[in-house]
């Protein structure tokens, strides 16, 4: 059991996601760490952690709002996290989407920043494209991106170790913090919760799973399945549900939000998942594959580590999005699932587990302290 005082800080707790499953895993290995975030509700932090997170005054404000957005209190994120109370650590561990690298100004103690990605939305002029919600909002979203590349760039110097979830994510931090020196540890995977089952028959749809959001490009997917004229199974919700049923055709069922358990069962028969847009890594590709089905993915982003071409899945080349949606109609149309096995597709999965990352970790947190 590592000995080692280690304080984890995350950069919210509002909804669990990818990184919040990547903050469980941490304080499951960290039993006796300290969990900060500036703010944090009850329904966004995950059941590993064994006490509720030390949050900042910005909780206060985020209460006062009624918890309904997190967006006001973003401007105020760089002050909260350098104002941590981050004394007698052997080590902090920071969880980075956007600022919460600040908290290298908030300790002597050596910082290891986790990082999902620099902020994608801060660098990136087509990313954040229609996600201001009209000239004020936009205008606001700008002014925030530099503040976010600022805060970014000011204390990727000072990091003690930078950790990326991709190769992809590695390039970013490269090109946009100057750092080259990205150790890349992918991302902890449920695949003790996903699992082949061999007496499960194929059927004849492909799948489309997890939120429907815009930079996910699940109107790729459900564009290239009308087009190919293949059945598609979309699971998952999100703001992006009414451009998808628009855009899809005579053989597109949407499920909304499935169990776990009718989850398993759709990777377990589907010919092969979907992902069609860039990822940072992409946990649900790797649970597909967990049960030893293939996928056909966008190869950008966390795809390049996570699918392998001609072994776990496809490649469908980059370009317009015309040219991807006629990439995947083709990859679907031509596609045979008996050319890939099941047993050497979960192989592959098991090699991201959760086991692994906490064996990956504890060697970065050993090697900066």
């Amino acid at each position: 059991m590592p000995t080692d005082k280690i304080a984890l800080v995350h950069e919210r707790f509002t909804e669990i996601a990818g990184s919040e499953h990547v903050m469980e895993q941490l304080a499951l290995h960290w039993p006796n760490a300290d969990v900060f975030a500036p703010i944090a509700r009850a329904e966004g932090i995950p059941p590993g952690l064994s006490s509720p997170p030390h949050t900042t005054f910005l909780n206060n404000i985020y209460n006062a709002i009624g918890q309904r957005s997190y967006a006001p209190v973003l401007p105020l994120m760089p002050v909260a996290f350098r104002r941590l109370k981050l004394d007698d650590y052997s080590a902090v561990v920071v969880s980075h989407h956007a600022f919460a690298t600040q908290t290298v100004f908030a300790t002597e103690a050596p910082v290891v920043a986790y990082v999902h990605s620099p902020a994608r939305w801060a660098w990136d002029p087509e990313l954040r494209a229609g996600e201001g919600g009209g000239k004020l909002g936009a205008g606001i979203l700008t002014a925030l991106s530099a503040v976010a590349r600022k805060c970014e760039t000011s204390a990727a110097p000072k990091l003690t170790t930078v950790v990326a979830n991709s190769t992809a994510v590695a390039e970013r931090i490269s090109n946009w913090w100057g750092r080259d020196d990205a150790v890349v540890v992918h991302p902890p995977v449920d695949i003790e919760g996903f699992t082949p089952d061999t007496s499960v028959e194929r059927e004849d749809f492909f799948l489309l799973a997890g939120r429907l959001v815009p930079y996910k490009r699940p109107d790729i997917a459900v564009r290239a399945a009308a087009e190919a004229n293949v059945p598609l199974v979309v699971a998952g919700d999100g703001r992006a549900m009414e451009q998808c049923r628009e855009l899809a055709g005579p053989k597109t069922t949407f499920l909304g939000r499935v169990s776990h358990e009718k989850l398993l069962e759709l990777h377990r028969k589907t010919r092969a998942l979907l992902m069609p847009g860039i990822e940072d890594f992409g946990i649900v590709p790797v649970e597909s594959m967990a049960t030893g089905t293939p996928v056909i993915a966008l190869g950008e982003g966390g795809a390049v580590d996570t699918v392998l071409p001609g072994k776990t899945g496809l490649h469908v080349a980059f370009g317009s999005d015309d040219e991807i949606v006629a990439g995947f109609a083709e990859a679907m149309r031509s596609f045979s699932p008996s050319e890939f096995d099941r047993n050497e597709i979960r192989t592959w999965a098991e090699g991201f587990s959760r086991a692994n990352f906490r064996d990956r970790m504890q060697e970065v947190v050993d090697a900066a302290i």
